[in-house]
């Protein structure tokens, strides 16, 4: 049974539409950006390994260039985008891409190396210094993403 006495839940004010059209902008925005920074971080796992700088630092992260192995990466990036979305430095788009990306570093290293891989904590299984290119690879998803949420408003 239908109350006329309740509220109507449809959008009304050009305020609320306008509100939506932000937040459905800034959500795709910020998944897109996200995107764009596992594409790049991808890239810049497969050229370091196809290229041997991580051999060269007995680091073992050498993966093959598939879809296989990268959309789902690129996926990730997306989701990981909604980092994005945390209000602080709004106008500091490359520190906050850099902070940012700890974050799924500190993922990778302590739950997908060692429980995920079986690569041991930290990664350490494949390398001493696999920490340290996790790190920089996540930076080049941090300042990618940002770079483009930067570009993009």
């Amino acid at each position: 049974m239908y109350n006329k006495t309740m509220k109507s839940n449809t959008i009304s004010s050009p305020e609320q539409k306008q509100d939506i059209a932000s937040f459905t902008r800034n959500i795709s925005l910020v998944f897109a950006s996200g995107c764009l920074g596992g594409l790049l971080n991808s890239i810049t796992v497969w050229l370091f390994g196809f290229v041997g700088i991580t051999s060269l630092f007995n680091v073992q992260i050498a993966p093959t260039l598939t879809a296989f192995w990268l959309y789902p990466r690129i996926v990730w990036g997306g989701i990981w985008g909604f980092l994005f979305l945390i209000p602080f430095y709004r106008n500091k788009y490359v520190l906050k891409g850099i902070l940012l990306s700890l974050i799924p570093t500190l993922v990778q290293l302590l739950m997908v190396f060692p429980l995920q891989a079986k690569k041991g904590i930290f990664g350490i299984e494949l390398g001493s210094l696999t920490p340290i290119f996790v790190i920089i690879f996540n930076f080049v998803w941090g300042i990618t993403a940002a770079f483009w949420l930067k570009i993009s408003k």
